[in-house]
């Protein structure tokens, strides 16, 4: 009966995120031309919500859309807010339960709250904590113009209300389930503090190696870099302007973004299974992919090796470790070379034997010597001709207008050039 109310989906699927905002449109619709001229010191507001609750067999889990569109002050343009929602309950009369809390709960926080972003996300939950999950926030209009949806995103995985959340290069938060189902998918995780020429090189390095392997569908492939909390964290205190100026530089590189309260990969394996993910690569630095063989290898002497490197190296996953200069000295750090543990070498050279950790090739080894730290340092000391050639010639001019990571003119004359040797197609 709702086909003959807000019109079919091209997808046939009830529960999405175009539903939703038909829904609005057509309901707030009603209300202006009904109300509009007799109610003109009114605020008007509709609520909109498609849901899929557990089934009896429970090979469905229970999740849905919701969204309110409401006017701020009377008379005002409309603004609006929609998210998307998981159950966790059990059954199908709780999971309906919950839901309506959720419901009253987003319709007050947008009159109530719009002055505090971070109490708005948290205020989602009052009464419903370890019952929903919300992994999708978006804002739009001028009763949100204190908002911006990328710290909205933060704040979901910040306030656990989420272990992943993304935003796309224009900045909009988007759902995995509304372009990831059903695809291959590339996952490079870094702390992009800054991102350099380096992280360029290996996101089209490994991008490249991962659209022409054999039976891939390059139609299909699709590319997100991730930022988890530790490693936005793992220089302090989180700090939001620090956050927005990562992110700025990787929406300037045209990616869609992830933050991810996952410092164990499993867990964001975990996540996507939900959306049939066919193929799944993941791309980490040499010394990272140590640090994860070491921490398996020395907490799992109790006899849950296997089982511990199992959930990390499953059939349809494959890691990507990109190349690096020795922390001491000058020599290559490869897949080949790296200095494992003896007791876990015949278990990783058997990953390695069976595609399942593979090196990134065609990699640009003249700029290995670039180091992040140092060109983070170069920038916020406010140097300049030291640092710009370490990077795309984009995200340099964009630091210096925008004075992202503490950068501050020493001289207002200086004038740099381009640097050479990088041409992608992907920025």
């Amino acid at each position: 009966y709702s086909d003959a109310i807000y019109g079919v989906e091209d997808t046939k699927r009830y529960v999405c995120e175009s539903r939703v905002y038909k829904m609005l449109d057509h309901e707030y619709g009603l209300i202006e031309e009904r109300l509009s001229k007799m109610r003109e010191d009114t605020c008007f507001f509709v609520f909109a919500d498609t849901i899929q609750a557990i089934n009896y067999r429970r090979t469905i889990k229970g999740n849905g859309w919701m969204g309110v569109r409401f006017q701020h002050l009377p008379g005002s343009k409309p603004s609006e807010v929609v998210i998307h929602v998981k159950m966790l309950d059990k059954n199908n009369r709780q999971q309906q339960e919950a839901i309506g809390v959720l419901g009253v709960n987003l319709i007050y926080a947008c009159f109530y709250y719009r002055e505090a972003p971070e109490v708005f996300i948290q205020s989602l939950i009052d009464g419903l904590k370890s019952r929903v999950k919300i992994d999708m926030i978006r804002t739009k209009g001028e009763g949100f113009s204190g908002f911006d949806n990328r710290l909205l995103t933060l704040y979901l995985v910040k306030n656990e209300l989420s272990e992943v959340a993304m935003f796309d290069k224009d900045k909009n938060s988007v759902h995995a389930s509304e372009f990831l189902y059903k695809k291959e998918l590339m996952v490079v995780r870094g702390h992009f503090r800054p991102p350099t020429l380096v992280t360029a090189d290996a996101i089209v390095s490994s991008f490249r190696q991962f659209m022409n392997e054999e039976n891939s569908d390059a139609e299909n492939c699709r590319l997100v870099v991730e930022m988890t909390m530790d490693n936005l964290t793992r220089f302090g205190d989180l700090n939001e302007r620090d956050f927005l100026d990562r992110s700025d530089m990787l929406c300037l590189m045209g990616h869609t973004v992830v933050i991810s309260d996952c410092s164990n990969h499993y867990k964001l394996i975990n996540y996507l299974s939900d959306y049939k993910i066919k193929r799944l690569g993941i791309v980490i630095g040499v010394h990272e992919l140590l640090e994860i063989i070491n921490d398996k290898f020395y907490n799992n002497q109790d006899g849950r090796l296997l089982s511990a490197f199992g959930e990390l190296f499953s059939r349809n996953i494959k890691v990507y470790a990109y190349p690096a200069l020795e922390k001491e000295g000058d020599s290559m750090l490869d897949v080949n070379n790296l200095p494992v543990p003896r007791g876990i070498k015949f278990l990783y050279q058997h990953l390695i034997d069976n595609q399942q950790i593979v090196e990134v090739e065609d990699v640009n080894e003249d700029i290995l010597h670039i180091i992040p730290a140092n060109v983070f340092k170069a920038i916020s000391s406010g140097e300049e001709g030291t640092w710009e050639s370490s990077m795309l010639s984009a995200l340099a001019d964009h630091i210096k207008e925008q004075g992202c990571f503490g950068f501050k003119k020493k001289s207002q004359s200086f004038e740099y050039e381009k640097p050479d040797g990088f041409d992608a197609e992907y920025f």
